[in-house]
């Protein structure tokens, strides 16, 4: 594959700031160790505010990175989405200007879960209740549809899907008039996305038991648009059966309560200590490694032009010693951070974070290929 991401954060937003921790000095070093150690050439930098993409941006355009810079709005009306999406891209097109053919603009990924007003539900969890319906369509007889693909191509036809195509199709050209670089769109499997408006097909694609069987084979439409094919997310957990649960909500090992009242209300949520949802989790950092380095080459075996590496670092989902309360397990960052900087590292010092198996996995394997 020609591009070797992984996704960085600035700070999406989603109930709360998704990175409380920015500061510039720090953002340039992890951008330089993603580059030099981790062995990337390119970074998918995400956040909701366009002052802290540009940081981002230029940090790792300035350390010889390309930037797939993709604003995140979640859980927005189809104007006010519209409205910050082409305010990044003018943010976007300067730098594309100082940069020339190093950065895509990411006009943003999964619209059918995150934007109001495609599928029912006022907030993403309602949505996904909404798709898991249409997941669990009846096939012939009341039986439930087993094909996966089956039940994709019949998601694709579903009344959401115009919905969808229309509101896709206004947000690329409105960015067309204010961006001249190259654009893609992060799209979910089941997405029906008209590729012409995009010069990259892209795909958030994640691996569970229900498609591992099926991983490459399931790949194999996206090459139909005859454009290259990245893969804009992809990842696993860090846990005991992280493969078979997936990414999405029904692999979520964290009391979001928790971490909510943590991070949302800073004065009493100083008072509840963010922990795991109930039950015996075991951290596996090399169930982690082994499930990434597998994937990579499944996908460059298929093709692919590109991956990102979900993520670099997730704030919010620290570690801890004590099981209980260890967010890290819960998520798919390569370094297990350590919150609000009161620890530092041993391989970096200057660092508050420590790389995890992943990380030297997925660095051998991009210094590999």
């Amino acid at each position: 594959m020609k591009l070797k991401g992984v996704c960085y954060d600035a700070g999406s937003y989603m109930a709360f700031n998704w990175r409380p921790h920015f500061d510039a000095a720090t953002v340039r070093r992890e951008l330089e160790i993603i580059k030099s150690d981790l062995h990337c050439d390119a970074v998918r930098i995400t956040g909701l505010d366009v002052g802290r993409l540009v940081t981002s941006a230029r940090a790792a355009l300035e350390r010889g990175l390309e930037v797939w810079f993709c604003p995140t709005v979640w859980d927005k009306d189809q104007g006010a989405t519209l409205a910050h999406i082409v305010k990044a891209a003018k943010a976007a097109e300067k730098l594309d200007e100082e940069y020339p053919g190093r950065v895509v603009f990411v006009v943003g990924g999964e619209f059918t879960l995150f934007v109001d007003g495609i599928l029912q539900g006022k907030n993403v969890v309602e949505r996904m209740a909404s798709l898991a319906k249409e997941f669990r369509g009846q096939g012939q007889a009341g039986q439930q549809t087993a094909d996966l693909a089956e039940t994709i191509a019949r998601v694709k036809a579903a009344d959401h899907s115009r919905l969808f195509e229309t509101f896709l199709r206004r947000v690329a050209d409105s960015t067309r008039q204010v961006f001249r670089g190259r654009m893609a769109y992060a799209s979910l499997p089941w997405e029906s996305v008209d590729w012409s408006l995009f010069d990259f097909v892209g795909i958030d694609y994640y691996r569970s038991a229900r498609n591992r069987d099926q991983y490459a084979d399931m790949l194999r439409p996206a090459f139909e648009a005859g454009k290259p094919v990245v893969i804009t997310e992809f990842g696993v957990q860090t846990y005991e059966g992280a493969e078979v649960n997936g990414a999405g909500l029904g692999g979520n090992i964290i009391d979001f309560k928790s971490q909510f009242f943590h991070y949302k209300l800073p004065l009493l949520g100083a008072l509840v200590r963010p922990k795991l949802t109930s039950g015996e989790h075991v951290r596996d950092e090399g169930l982690q490694a082994r499930e990434l380095v597998d994937q990579l080459t499944i996908l460059d075996d298929a093709g692919v032009h590109g991956a990102f590496v979900s993520a670099f670092m997730e704030q919010v989902k620290p570690y801890d010693d004590d099981p209980r309360y260890d967010l890290d397990m819960g998520s798919m960052s390569l370094v297990r951070y350590y919150e609000g900087g009161k620890r530092r590292g041993t391989t970096y010092p200057d660092m508050p974070w420590e790389p995890k198996e992943s990380f030297r996995a997925v660095a051998d394997y991009f210094a590999k290929h």
